[in-house]
């Protein structure tokens, strides 16, 4: 039992989980559903086992096998190997400079906005989040 808790605790691989689909895809008995397996979702395993002299696994696989890599490396550890990701990182592009001389700017006359009484004190501290979360 401690075997397989240590099996599953592993950390899984991106791209053995496409390969592994990829191969069920290709042949469907007796390796159906073993990407499942692999990446520690065995009642999926067992479903597509079940299921193995009908089309759907190799369907579910071959879409299995895009899905893994269309994902990516960061999405692909989140949802396999627990690993907490920032929501932010994963958009957020580094900003230069310049860009930064320029939310400076645009947070100034943002203020000049609120204190001639043309965007309200709530308007102004959504806009003013948002301009600052493309700075951190």
């Amino acid at each position: 039992m401690q075997q397989l808790e240590k099996l599953l605790s592993h950390p899984k691989s991106r791209k053995v989980g496409i390969i592994l689909a990829l191969l069920s895809t290709i042949v469907p008995w007796p390796i159906a559903g073993v990407h499942k397996f692999y990446l520690g979702q065995p009642v999926w395993g067992i479903m597509y086992l079940l299921l193995w002299n009908t089309p759907i696994p190799s369907i579910a696989c071959a879409i299995d096998a895009v899905w893994y890599f269309v994902q990516g490396e960061e999405q692909f550890n989140a949802q396999f190997n627990n690993v907490e990701s920032d929501p932010h990182t994963v958009y957020r592009k580094q900003i230069e400079p310049l860009q930064v001389n320029v939310i400076s700017e645009g947070l100034r006359e943002l203020n000049k906005l609120r204190e001639e009484g043309l965007v309200s004190d709530y308007e102004f501290e959504q806009k003013r989040r948002n301009l600052l979360d493309r700075i951190n």
